[in-house]
C-alpha cells in the first residue's frame, strides 16, 4: 500500500487571476471533486495585502491540499497529499485553462507505507 504526492509548478500565470481569491476557491473545489478527496473543517486561506498572493490550505482525510500564488512572479505552486492512490487529474490543463498558465511541471511521488 502506498500514498501519493503531486508537488506541481505553474509558470507564466496571468498575475491578476493568481490574486483572485474566488477563483482560486473554485480551483480548489473542482480539484477536490475531481480527485474524490474529502475535506475537514473549513480550507484556510490568507492573501497578502502587499503583492495580493495567496496562501490556501485543506486538511483532508487523506491529508492536505496546499496552495500558494505569487503574482510578482506569475507563478503558482501546489501540493497535493493523499495516504491513498488516486487517479491523475489534468493539472496542466486546468491550471492552463484557470490561471493562463503557459507552463506546467509536475511531480509525482509515490510514498510507500512500510508494514510490519
Amino acid at each position: 500500500m502506498s500514498g501519493c504526492e503531486w508537488i506541481v509548478e505553474a509558470h507564466g500565470c496571468a498575475p491578476d487571476v493568481l490574486a483572485d481569491l474566488e477563483r482560486l476557491k473554485r480551483f480548489f473545489t473542482r480539484l477536490i471533486d475531481g480527485m474524490n478527496l474529502h475535506v475537514v473543517g473549513e480550507t484556510a486561506w490568507h492573501q497578502f495585502p502587499d503583492t495580493g498572493g495567496i496562501t490556501g490550505l485543506s486538511l483532508l482525510k487523506e491529508s492536505h491540499v496546499a496552495c500558494h500564488t505569487f503574482p510578482e512572479h506569475n507563478s503558482l505552486c501546489l501540493n497535493v497529499f493523499c495516504c491513498r492512490p488516486r487517479p491523475i487529474w489534468d493539472f496542466e490543463g486546468e491550471l492552463a485553462q484557470e490561471f493562463g498558465a503557459v507552463e506546467v511541471q509536475v511531480r509525482l511521488l509515490e510514498r510507500p507505507f512500510e508494514t510490519r
